[in-house]
């Protein structure tokens, strides 16, 4: 062998060397990207993205709530075929909402590797669009996110692409538990999505040292290549709540919650209140204002499906104003639910009640309906869903048009969302309770239809809704029943042989609520206005 083939053989030997022991001297080197407006070119690492691979190495589990385009799924990507080169059997999974979202990173992991010098590859067993094996057997796999996803892996490193965009990733999480606990380790990433989802809890939580991730946060202005401007342009082109979520790593004014994040956090600084009082052995029920005899209220009733995941829940309005004044939320059995929906609405004036009637609501709205309370909110007949109807069909005996109770459906829902969103952001409601208003903070669109967040309740979200959805209909009955009963007393005066209805030639006094009824002492005339 000549003294030119051993320098080769040895400079090639301290060059593996080098990228063995230094990432980022084989990514700036050797790792080949597809750049979207520069083409083919190596990874030249910013300073930022340095300091995040050496995170990467130091710590098994980070959790990373990033800006958009700052090339972290590619830093990762490569980090991925650095362990895949160097080190054996290291098995790398890929997850995402999709599985052409989780292929994108094997496609990048693909494409560096075929552009390496051929003293650098291993060869591969496998290659396609999904998967690369090398015979060292390492690997890196795409699979689309599901609860059983990493279940039967014997991963080395998972990885979560938009981990905030995942449905049900708790799952996939807790199935990848056994074989990560055996030394294996994880890289979260995502821009935010609003809070309350798996990744906004698992980054707050590594924040306070809860749980095993090292937190990183990346917001735009890391990237040396970016000032105001092009943050500026990113208002216009987005819009300003999307810009937010996809450039500033703010969890609250990100997300796709059916109230905008803003508007919640107005309601949190001037209108929530601690309850005067907390009723109940578990302390559900708070109250905000006593009732006040001259107010109408409007008792709102959610009822939980009994198989303990969800909650029976009410809200007390003041509908004038709009303002709730008590609200409840626990796990009662139906009758008991009955009896105290029953005892709230007599206390607050005679409440108008208003019961969500589907499936095992119905066993509350029978037995409020058999007390004899006459305050009841009826639906007609046919803006029940066919399913309540069946229910009817076979219990109810009468034919009557009217339904006791509310029903809420593929029509009425959308509605009951559009008014609570309506009447909300336009701060037409006094909102005090902290509950409820966390329940609105995880309270998203999900195909067209408001809905909880995976792991959370709306019991408050939705009798608010109904709430706010009934309250033009409630105050126009109200207002029509006063109506009726001033020009009732409008209509009446005092006669020799008694009262008699009011007529163009009777002599009535100009102030509608005084009659012209003599009192004792004679001439003067009484105020009947205490009879409202």
């Amino acid at each position: 062998m000549s003294d030119q083939q051993i320098s080769i053989k040895d400079k090639v030997k301290e060059e593996f060397v080098k990228c063995a022991t230094d990432p980022v001297y084989f990514m700036k080197k050797y790792y080949m990207i597809q750049h979207p407006q520069r083409g083919r070119m190596l990874f030249n690492l910013y300073p930022f993205q340095e300091k995040v691979l050496r995170l990467f190495q130091a710590n098994k589990f980070t959790v990373i709530n990033k800006s958009r385009q700052l090339g972290i799924s590619t830093l990762v990507s490569a980090y991925s075929l650095w362990l895949m080169l160097f080190q054996r059997d290291k098995n790398v999974l890929v997850i995402a909402t999709t599985q052409a979202t989780a292929k994108n990173m094997v496609t990048k992991v693909r494409f560096a590797y075929q552009n390496l010098p051929n003293w650098l590859k291993i060869p591969a067993t496998e290659d396609n669009r999904l998967s690369l094996r090398l015979n060292n057997g390492s690997q890196i796999k795409a699979v689309s996110a599901a609860g059983d996803a990493a279940r039967s892996e014997a991963v080395t490193l998972l990885i979560i692409d938009e981990a905030a965009f995942i449905d049900r990733i708790e799952e996939i999480f807790t199935s990848a538990q056994q074989t990560l606990a055996t030394g294996g380790g994880a890289i979260a990433l995502s821009t935010p999505n609003g809070v309350g989802n798996w990744f906004h809890q698992t980054y707050t939580k590594a924040q306070k040292k809860e749980n095993s991730f090292l937190p990183i946060s990346l917001p735009w202005t890391v990237h040396p290549e970016r000032d105001q401007n092009w943050r500026d342009q990113q208002d216009k082109d987005l819009g300003v709540r999307n810009a937010a979520q996809e450039c500033d790593c703010d969890f609250v004014t990100s997300g796709n919650t059916v109230i905008p994040p803003d508007v919640l956090n107005w309601y949190e600084t001037n209108t929530l209140k601690e309850p005067i009082e907390r009723r109940g052995l578990d302390k559900g029920y708070w109250i905000w204002e006593y009732p006040d005899p001259r107010k109408f209220y409007t008792i709102v009733a959610d009822v939980a499906r009994g198989d303990g995941a969800d909650f029976s829940a009410f809200q007390v309005f003041e509908m004038e104003t709009i303002t709730q004044v008590a609200e409840y939320k626990s796990q009662p059995g139906t009758r008991e639910y009955a009896q105290i929906l029953l005892s709230a609405a007599m206390e607050y004036n005679n409440a108008l009640l208003v019961i969500e009637n589907a499936s095992i609501g119905w066993d509350v709205v029978q037995s409020v309906v058999e007390s004899g309370y006459q305050n009841v909110h009826y639906s007609y007949r046919t803006e029940i869903g066919m399913d309540f109807q069946k229910y009817l069909d076979k219990y109810q005996t009468t034919n009557s048009a009217l339904v006791p109770g509310f029903s809420t459906t593929s029509r009425t829902k959308p509605l009951v969302i559009a008014k609570m969103r309506d009447l909300v952001e336009n701060k037409f409601v006094n909102i005090r309770s902290l509950r409820l208003l966390e329940e609105l903070r995880v309270f998203v669109w999900k195909n067209d239809s408001g809905v909880a967040m995976n792991g959370y309740n709306d019991d408050l979200v939705m009798s608010f809704a109904i709430g706010m959805y009934l309250r033009d209909t409630s105050l126009r009955y109200k207002t029509e029943a006063d109506n009726l009963l001033r020009n009732s007393l409008s209509n009446f005066t005092k006669t020799d042989s008694g009262f008699s209805l009011y007529n163009a030639n009777s002599n009535f006094n100009s102030n509608p609520w005084q009659m012209n009824i003599p009192n004792q002492n004679g001439g003067d005339v009484e105020d009947l206005r205490w009879l409202l």
